[in-house]
Formats: structure tokens, sequence, C-alpha cells
């Protein structure tokens, strides 16, 4: 998990310098298929219950699951780039929010810099060995809350390994002290989803979208976590 979460990252990291106006989120998907395959790496996500790309790009009111289409990028759009893939059969899940053509500023940089914070807090809250599922739940939910943000309730983090979902789950909202414990060894994905607005959403029609109900600006950000003895290592990062 540690060898494919790093070329996950590195993929990650060439895929977001591609995201610019005029440019398809199918195009992205098209680069994507094209470094899984040179890296060897398994494209979890296509045909995943149906699931019809190798990665998700979600834009705007879009928090999570967009299937790449092609309506070009504007400038300003926020786009969500979530990709899940496989290295010997060994399952790492990222994510990263960013800003079209320009820098975030005003209100997108408060949704932006505020889930990614929030990502990072979860992650600071494990301890190691005896960790808390609420522990990191509540981290996160205090930063998307100092953020004024509305946090997600319908959707959450997770185990992942063998599997893409496995348990725990790992909301992002809870009470530090509750929740299932952590071993040394668990994998697990932190992944804060926030919006400008409310919380609730809606699955549009394509059947995996998720949006939000009321057409507010989304964020999202994910790492994979290994829970060591006395802390956390990110598995996904470059």
């Amino acid at each position: 998990m540690r060898t494919g979460g790093q070329m996950l990252a590195q993929i990650l990291d060439q895929l977001k310098k591609e995201v610019q106006p005029g440019v398809t989120p199918k195009q992205i998907a098209k680069s994507a298929a094209g470094y899984i395959q040179e890296a060897g790496l398994q494209a979890v996500l296509l045909g995943y219950e149906g699931y019809p790309d190798v990665i998700c790009i979600s834009v705007n009111d879009e928090i999570v699951h967009g299937i790449p289409g092609k309506e070009p990028f504007k400038t300003g759009d926020v786009v969500k780039l979530d990709l899940t893939v496989a290295h010997k059969g060994y399952v790492v899940d990222s994510a990263l929010t960013l800003i079209a053509g320009e820098e975030p500023t005003g209100d997108k940089k408060r949704l932006v810099e505020g889930t990614k914070l929030a990502m990072e807090a979860g992650i600071n809250a494990i301890k190691g060995e005896g960790t808390r599922v609420g522990d990191i739940a509540a981290a996160v939910e205090k930063v998307l809350n100092q953020h004024k943000l509305g946090v997600i309730r319908d959707l959450v983090g997770h185990g992942v390994g063998q599997n893409i979902h496995e348990e725990p789950n790992v909301p992002n909202y809870g009470v530090a002290g509750t929740g299932s414990v952590l071993p040394a060894g668990a994998t697990i994905c932190v992944e804060p989803m926030a919006t400008l607005g409310d919380w609730r959403i809606n699955v549009a029609k394509d059947g995996w979208t998720i949006v939000a109900r009321d057409g507010s600006l989304g964020a999202h950000f994910e790492h994979t976590v290994l829970v060591t003895d006395n802390g956390a290592e990110i598995l996904t990062l470059v």
C-alpha cells in the first residue's frame, strides 16, 4: 500500500496540473487511464458497481462521484479529483480539490483551505493504537465548523485495504472518545466533504454524482492513512 500510495500521489500531482480552463473532465480521465496503465496499477473504480470511468471528477456543486464529462472547465470552477487504484491487490484512495485557472480567493479559498485543514486535523487526531473513530470525526468537524462550512453527513471516510470500502466507517462529525477503536496496522481513508451552504445532498440523474441540494459549491480531500503504534502515516503523499 505504501508503494501504491506513492504512485497514486504522483498521478494526482500530475493530473492537477492538467486541470485548466478549456480542458474537459473526459480528457483528464483519459490521462489518468494512461498513467494508471503506465504505472502497472489496477483501475479500481472502472466497473465498480457499474461506474464507467477510472477516476471521479466532480465540479462546483458536485461533491463526489462525478462521472467525467465533455463540458470544458471554466476559470474559477471548483474541481475535485478522486482516484482509487490497487497495487498487488491492495487498494489506496486519495482526493483533492483545486480551482481551475486561478488561485482560490474569498469563499472558495475558505472552502478549499478549510476542507484540507479538516483532513489534516483528522489525521493528526490519530495517536496510534487505541484511537477511536470519534476522535477523528470530532477533529474534522471542529475545523469545518470553524470555517463555517456545511459538514456532509451522509457520506463517510472508511477502512481500505483489500477492498475499496471496508469497516469501519469514519464520519466527518462526531464525539471524541466514541466509536470503533483502531488497532495499529489499520488502514483508513480520512476524507472530509464540505459545502459553502447546507450539508444536505442529492444524487444526480446519472445515478452516481452526489450534488449539494442547495446548489452550493463543495470540496473534498482524502488521504489513505496507516495507523501506527503511536501515530499515523499518510500513504498517499508525494
